[in-house]
């Protein structure tokens, strides 16, 4: 999840990265195009991400094909993410002894083998309902891995300077994800039922290639730790609890993780109940990324407009926009609703992600984060189950009240913290 941080106060230089024996080469006078690792992790990264949006709307079609229950649905969404928040700390201590490359490699090994498996099942019409769940939930565990290495190795290939432009390349990627996977999941879906989880794996596949390929390592030398595992393990929070604008951050994004999992799932469902076939879903959902493309484009000159602190509260604000839906139950009002949080992301990214990559010591980068995505990560689970129980016991409406409650709670909080106030701006970094 991403996360912020606040102007320093006494005590926190010692929170600043440490100076290892060995630090990672870096050329700051490269531009990012040139970056060959960089350039690397975020091609690979990009093929992985799109096979994962692919799958993320054949998913819950799947299910509805099989069942026609959006509860069952919940439950897979819900057992793919799960893995984030149970696996995130242990990912993250991982990722801080071992080499975060060879971590990264076996997760991305672990998925391509576990969808394959599932995309030839559902070739050979050999699936029953229990084991969609339980390929999610592995593909989850892999994304856990995964994802506890990959802030590491992307702060081993970007020098600082240049980590507020990467962020934004990471979040124009994410954006490229969203507009052209949920269309592509939809087609291919409709041609097989196989192809959307075939397509995935050799995403994965195709990710392993690119950081085979990679250089740079991807963490400082490091002095053996005499720490007990679980003091270890919790390092990560005791150091994000140490910032009042870090916490702060994280707490209120831990609401957000309800509200986007759970809106998007309901926003299949109810296209679904509307009529709408299986790549009008996927170009819907796409919309999201568009807006986001948008907005990594336009996030530089946004960054000098306003203050860090009001750019980050006006993010909040829109998470409250689904409550539109209510006045107008269309799932092309959800769509809409949903757009203004799409433009707003890249900047809050862009100044949030390189403050907490330049604070944290490298040897906690990889808790750090596992902190952050575990106590995200239980809520991101949460969302899509309780959409999922709600759609099926009451109308898409009381649904989509219940996560705009969320939403004005995130605004409310943000708008009245006081650490959120004292937030730096972005060339204070």
């Amino acid at each position: 999840m991403r996360e912020d941080g606040r102007s320093r106060c006494e005590g926190e230089k010692e929170l600043t990265p440490v100076h290892a024996v060995y630090t990672v080469p870096r050329v700051e006078s490269v531009p990012l195009r040139r970056n060959r690792d960089f350039v690397l992790l975020q091609s690979g990264q990009l093929l992985s991400n799109v096979g994962t949006q692919v799958t993320q709307i054949a998913y819950p079609l799947l299910v509805l094909a099989i069942t026609h229950s959006p509860a069952k649905a919940g439950i897979v969404a819900f057992a793919r993410a799960l893995p984030l928040w149970l696996f995130a700390l242990p990912a993250g201590l991982a990722a801080d002894r071992f080499s975060r490359k060879r971590i990264m490699i076996i997760s991305d090994v672990i998925r391509t083998v576990t969808v394959t498996a599932l995309g030839v099942a559902l070739v050979l019409h050999h699936v029953a309902y229990w084991e969609i769940p339980i390929v999610a939930f592995v593909e989850g565990a892999g994304a856990a891995l995964f994802g506890g290495a990959q802030m590491g190795a992307m702060r081993s290939v970007v020098p600082r300077p240049q980590l507020p432009m990467a962020t934004n390349v990471l979040t124009a990627r994410i954006a490229i994800v969203r507009l052209a996977g949920p269309p592509l999941g939809g087609i291919l879906f409709g041609f097989g039922r196989a192809l959307p989880f075939l397509a995935d794996a050799g995403s994965y596949a195709a990710s392993t290639g690119s950081l085979l390929a990679m250089r740079t390592r991807f963490e400082e030398e490091r002095e053996r730790e005499s720490a007990p595992v679980m003091h270890s393990l919790l390092e990560g929070i005791r150091f994000l609890w140490s910032s009042p604008f870090l916490r702060t951050i994280v707490g209120i994004f831990t609401l957000a993780q309800i509200v986007f999992p759970g809106v998007s799932l309901a926003l299949v469902v109810i296209a679904k109940r509307q009529g709408l076939s299986g790549a009008e879903i996927g170009a819907l959902v796409a919309v999201f990324g568009a807006a986001l493309l948008v907005g990594s484009a336009i996030s530089p000159i946004v960054r000098t407009l306003l203050p860090s602190r009001a750019l980050i509260v006006l993010e909040f604000w829109t998470w409250a926009g689904c409550a539109l839906f209510l006045i107008w139950p269309s799932v092309y009002v959800l769509t809409a609703s949903l757009i203004p949080t799409a433009l707003a992301i890249p900047t809050t990214d862009s100044i949030v992600w390189p403050y907490q990559l330049s604070l944290t010591p490298d040897r906690l980068i990889g808790r750090t984060t596992a902190a952050i995505g575990s106590l995200t990560g239980g809520t991101a689970a949460l969302g899509p189950l309780v959409a999922g129980f709600l759609l099926a016991t009451v109308s898409a409406r009381a649904t989509i009240a219940v996560f705009a409650a969320f939403g004005v709670a995130m605004a409310v909080w943000g708008t009245l913290s006081p650490a959120i106030r004292a937030a730096p701006a972005i060339d204070e970094l």
